[in-house]
């Protein structure tokens, strides 16, 4: 019953939303879990039969599994972007989600790495090897322009401005921003490509992919996260970290050190500013230390 609702939906995501792939499937699967409770409760209902009662006992059904805040909040946002395109595509005429409040969420601040602990890691790769010279060129080139990582996997050697020290990023929705590249990022990409990547095979469709596995393919998202969490943990740090930790203290470093927001938001690629916000959230160590360094009623 669902079926057609759900591939029309996807279209629109693709072409009028221009979502990644990875953007669309999340969007799909919180619709999934909305049509999968339904049947559970056998009351297959259409979404013009779907009031807000429905979905505010879907909601709480989801909580009973354990599902914690961020997720039922993301949840909840996927519902609403399904219903709002129904009403766009005029399937219903009320849309049942515009009430549905999603849970308060307290904004923890993420795991941030001092410059000296991002040099510890990445002091930690072995350079004698193939695969540590391209680790240190992935580390160097994330931590230098704060990608995501699935930015960093899909980076393509056409995007490379490395005489300008610049690169070209396609980030989220397929939304393309120029950001600067670090001498110390173009020098260990250079020897990555001049001395390992050079020696691989690389497979059909992957000839512009900058890294690639031994096997001639790029790289998972995944991998980043063991090469990493493996790092970490050999320059004895604890924290919880991930590779979004890289992108989190290179915006970080750059608040602290007084970067104007705005260029921060463009380099980040963030669409709102807002989101940009949160690094200005900075520890209260931090805080402290800056109060008593500039404010006069702090100085001693």
């Amino acid at each position: 019953m669902w079926e057609p609702y759900k591939k029309s939906y996807k279209a629109y995501l693709q072409l009028e939303k221009s979502l990644s792939n990875n953007s669309v499937e999340a969007y799909l699967r919180d619709l999934e879990k909305l049509t999968q409770y339904l049947q559970t409760i056998k009351d297959l209902k259409t979404p013009a039969e779907i009031n807000l009662k429905d979905l505010q006992q879907f909601v709480q059904s989801i909580a009973k599994l354990g599902i914690n805040a961020a997720s039922q909040a993301r949840i909840i946002s996927g519902l609403k972007s399904f219903f709002k395109y129904c009403l766009i595509e005029n399937i219903i005429t009320k849309d049942p989600s515009v009430l549905l409040e999603a849970p308060r969420l307290k904004r923890a601040l993420p795991d941030i790495l001092s410059f000296e602990e991002i040099e510890a890691i990445i002091s930690k790769i072995d350079l004698s090897t193939p695969d540590g010279a391209r680790n240190k060129a992935i580390l160097e080139t994330m931590y230098s322009c704060g990608l995501r990582v699935s930015e960093t996997v899909n980076l393509k050697i056409s995007c490379l401005y490395l005489d300008i020290d610049f690169v070209r990023i396609t980030g989220k929705g397929d939304k393309e921003r120029l950001v600067p590249i670090g001498r110390d990022a173009i020098k260990h990409i250079k020897i990555y490509k001049e001395h390992v990547r050079n020696h691989i095979t690389v497979q059909k469709n992957f000839e512009d992919f900058l890294f690639l596995s031994k096997f001639g393919k790029s790289l998972s998202r995944v991998m980043i996260f063991y090469i990493i969490k493996d790092l970490a943990k050999k320059a004895g740090i604890i924290k919880n970290i991930s590779p979004h930790t890289f992108r989190h203290s290179f915006a970080t470093h750059l608040v602290e050190g007084g970067a104007d927001l705005r260029a921060v938001q463009e380099m980040l690629g963030h669409e709102s500013i807002t989101t940009t916000e949160i690094y200005t959230h900075l520890d209260r160590d931090y805080l402290r230390e800056t109060l008593q360094s500039f404010h006069p009623a702090f100085k001693k």
